[in-house]
């Protein structure tokens, strides 16, 4: 590789790290908006409205795409329909509703463990079996969340918090191994996979909330941050983050990605006024390193561009 080859592909891959970064920011914030918004908005019409209005946002893709939409509803239509009930109807809603009865970190640190549960899950189904390393790293993530919640007391609303918590990191674990089929199988560019997954579980979750939650009268600083979730925290993070992929290996993206877990103890602690104690803050750093070595490869692979 010639010199100037080389500068470029580093300038690239700066200017995807930056852009990375940036996404993993405003997801972060996505917690303090939820947290923010629940009090005047049902939590599953809550995630209904916004994975709707994201849709929307997506859907004119599918139109411009629309042959290709078409063969991949019919080569994998399944899977499809699949990724969207576990990606979106079950990790999403989930994470509403436990957010409506969990501090934002402690939610946080449940879902990065889902690393450490797809590895659970590639060993037991003997496709992609975890390394030494990678059991090492669920073993010091694991550590770190039993230090996390050592000091921590219950409260009235915390079973159902914890239960749909759990609810929402194994439909995570879940989804990013179907994601990871679909993107394999090449069933379609990935901005057509998100907006046709995106459909079928926004559908879901605004349905199950009119259903069960009604329709609410909602002040329009409710409409203001289901709006800026919808479209920015969701649409356009989403394309920018597929952009980053296009320069980045998984393990330097799963690492970027996992700086959300301290970039939402931050955020929650300066505007959620939620406080962590040392043992806490040591749990936080042991579940981070610990889905670190999870993901760690000798050999970073290709870039993804999935």
């Amino acid at each position: 590789m010639d010199g100037p080859t080389r500068t470029r592909g580093r300038s690239e891959r700066g200017q995807a790290v930056v852009l990375a970064l940036v996404v993993t920011f405003l997801w972060s914030t996505s917690w303090i908006l939820i947290k923010w918004g629940l009090p005047s908005i049902p939590p599953l019409l809550f995630a209904g409205l916004r994975y709707t209005l994201a849709f929307l946002c997506l859907a004119p893709i599918l139109w411009l795409r629309r042959d290709e939409a078409r063969e991949a509803v019919r080569h994998g239509g399944g899977l499809l329909l699949a990724l969207g009930v576990t990606l979106y109807a079950a990790t999403q809603g989930g994470q509403f509703v436990a957010l409506a009865h969990l501090e934002a970190t402690t939610l946080s640190l449940f879902l990065s463990m889902t690393t450490a549960v797809v590895a659970l899950f590639s060993a037991a189904g003997r496709r992609e079996a975890p390394r030494p390393l990678q059991w090492a790293g669920v073993a010091v993530a694991a550590l770190g969340a039993a230090a996390y919640f050592a000091p921590q007391r219950g409260s009235a609303g915390a079973p159902i918090g914890y239960a749909f918590a759990g609810l929402t990191v194994v439909a995570n674990a879940v989804a990013s191994i179907l994601g990871r089929r679909a993107n394999r199988a090449a069933l379609a560019s990935p901005a057509v996979i998100t907006a046709l997954s995106m459909g079928v579980g926004a559908a879901i979750l605004l349905g199950a909330g009119l259903a069960v939650e009604g329709i609410p009268q909602l002040p329009a600083t409710s409409w203001a941050i289901v709006a800026w979730l919808a479209v920015v925290n969701t649409a356009v993070a989403f394309t920018l983050w597929n952009r980053s992929l296009r320069a980045l290996t998984a393990v330097e993206s799963s690492v970027l990605n996992n700086t959300m877990l301290v970039q939402v103890a931050v955020l929650a602690w300066l505007f959620l006024g939620e406080t962590r104690g040392p043992l806490e803050i040591a749990g936080l750093a042991c579940v981070a390193i610990g889905t670190f070595l999870v993901h760690w490869r000798r050999r970073a692979p290709s870039p993804s561009g999935a």
